[in-house]
């Protein structure tokens, strides 16, 4: 069987790609590895009707949704090749399985990688965010502080002072200028130079000179990049940013690449849950519309 349409990647923005599809009547495989890039985070915050829902709870009723749909087919699995042909795309998963569609959606997410900070990841989603619009509000106010992965990360130490009292550590990344200096005094930030040792508690920083910050949250840029090989193998664009690499796409979501879509995180240089879910139902109506039309 050739699907009208391949996602790979069953998250927000999978799942919101393949709404407009199969409520068209299109037939759709969905093939999702399992591995959603908030995972580790206990609640999700600013999506319309589902502020602080736990984000497995609001990916399984989105799950139960789709799959009412008679033209919609799951399955399990890591896509790790694919192959432009005459009939379209021809995806293989790890597992052998092979499957064709006439157009493909890459929704596969990003992967983070985080500084090697011993504490840092254990606290990945809990203590530690890369997002303050999707966790600054519940800092109360608190003390926030900043890790610095390079010169990128003096844009997150400039916008968290609008959560609370923020410090930033650049943590031998990056030396910031007197002008850089000058924007984080005009925005109430404290500059502290010190070297981090290690993270304990709930987001304490101990420093190598034996000193101990006390915060109530940390707040980091992860390095990241798309979680497929699929995009490079099928030759689509892919984009340098400060943080990492990600696929181009143009207004409509098609990759540079004809008949190939990418949306969420893996294509955009911001990831939140609403982000996602909108990327993904611009997706879908896009690639519906090159079914329609060519």
């Amino acid at each position: 069987m050739t699907y009208d349409v391949i996602i790979i990647g069953g998250s927000y923005a999978g799942m919101s790609a393949a709404f407009p599809l199969v409520r068209a009547r299109r037939s759709v495989l969905i093939i999702d590895g399992g591995k959603r890039r908030n995972r580790f985070a206990s609640h999700s915050h600013g999506f319309l009707t589902q502020d602080g829902v736990a984000p497995d709870v609001i990916a399984a009723q989105a799950g139960v949704q789709l799959a009412a749909y008679p033209t919609l087919t799951w399955i399990e699995g890591n896509a790790s090749r694919a192959e432009k042909g005459e009939d379209g795309f021809a995806i293989a998963l790890e597992d052998g399985r092979e499957f064709v569609g006439k157009r493909l959606i890459l929704a596969h997410g990003l992967t983070d990688t985080l500084p090697e900070i011993d504490g840092l990841k254990e606290r990945w989603g809990q203590s530690v965010f890369h997002c303050p619009y999707c966790h600054g509000y519940e800092l109360d106010q608190g003390q926030i502080g900043v890790i610095g992965v390079g010169a990128i990360s003096m844009h997150h130490a400039l916008m968290l002072p609008d959560w609370g009292q923020t410090t930033f550590l650049p943590n031998g990344s990056f030396e910031p200028d007197a002008n850089q200096v000058a924007q984080l005094a005009a925005r109430g930030a404290v500059l502290e130079t010190g070297t981090i040792a290690e993270i304990t508690g709930r987001a304490d920083v101990r420093l190598t000179d034996g000193r101990v910050l006390s915060f109530d949250g940390l707040f980091v840029a992860s390095i990241v990049a798309p979680s497929s090989p699929i995009a490079e193998q099928l030759g689509c664009a892919i984009e340098d940013l400060p943080n990492g690499r990600q696929i181009v796409t143009d207004e409509m979501k098609q990759t540079s690449v004809p008949h190939v879509f990418a949306c969420g995180d893996a294509a955009r240089a911001a990831g939140s849950v609403p982000l996602a879910v909108g990327d993904g139902a611009m997706a879908g109506a896009a690639c519906h519309r090159t079914l329609m039309f060519g």
